[in-house]
């Protein structure tokens, strides 16, 4: 159980994908997790595609946790946190998916660099999960001051050691952008994120029109360098470098 690892996922609406993103964590070549299966009110068939893998498949190690009414992508993830049994947790949104190498590599560079917090290289994908060539390289290191200004850290290569980070400090604040807000409060504390530099998750940007609006996208950064209660200058300036490299993310 000391190694165990506990990915939460988040789960509304996703019947097209969810069977899909089980079978990716199925299929990791570490085999010592717990897929928490967080659903937070779907009125889709998702629940019955999860049923329906479950039978199938016979998995022990997945356990559907069902909230009595919707909670937000943060609220649920929080639930998940809670339950978790995993010394490391993890994150998976529904419609991501891993590489079979992605919780044994990350794990190794955990255990390798002696940190709390570390996450992944990825490359964006169509619907279909292929990938599109398009693979955002991370930094080996983040601070809260850099951080502020690079927004790189996604949310499906996130993991933590919960020896390091305890339960109750990675609850996700229920603001927008409730990832990027809880990255910036534990490296606030004087933690340091590491980068492992390798393309181990397929982000599928299909489905999160939300996140990809770039006045959307805009106003919600504006609102965390708000909530960080940043001087207008230094808001100014770390809004500058989040633009540019957001959008070298993506051409």
């Amino acid at each position: 159980m000391n190694d165990l690892v506990s990915i939460i996922v988040p789960v509304y609406n996703v019947e097209k994908f969810i069977a899909e993103t089980m079978e990716t964590v199925v299929k990791q070549s570490y085999p010592n997790w717990e897929l928490l299966l967080v659903e937070d009110g779907s009125t889709d068939r998702t629940v019955e595609e999860i049923a329906a893998y479950l039978e199938k498949t016979g998995e022990q190690r997945i356990r559907l946790i069902r909230l009595p009414e919707n909670a937000g992508a943060a609220g649920a993830r929080n639930v998940g946190m809670k339950e978790s049994r995993g010394r490391y947790v993890t994150y998976l949104d529904a419609d991501d998916l891993w590489k079979p190498e992605k919780l044994q590599h990350q794990l190794e560079f955990m255990k390798k660099t002696n940190c709390a917090f570390s996450y992944t290289g990825y490359e964006f994908a169509d619907e279909k999960g292929q990938g599109l060539g398009k693979i955002v390289r991370v930094p080996y290191e983040l601070k809260y001051r850099e951080a502020l200004g690079n927004t790189t850290i996604f949310t499906s290569t996130v993991m933590f050691d919960t020896d390091k980070l305890p339960r109750e400090e990675l609850m996700m604040p229920l603001v927008k952008s409730e990832d990027t807000a809880l990255w910036w409060q534990i490296l606030r504390q004087g933690h340091t994120a590491y980068g492992l530099d390798e393309n181990l998750v397929y982000y599928r940007r299909a489905g999160k029109s939300l996140s990809s609006n770039k006045l959307v996208a805009m106003q919600r950064i504006w609102n965390l360098y708000t909530r960080e209660q940043l001087p207008l200058v230094q808001k100014l300036y770390y809004f500058v470098l989040w633009a540019f490299r957001a959008v070298r993310r993506r051409v």
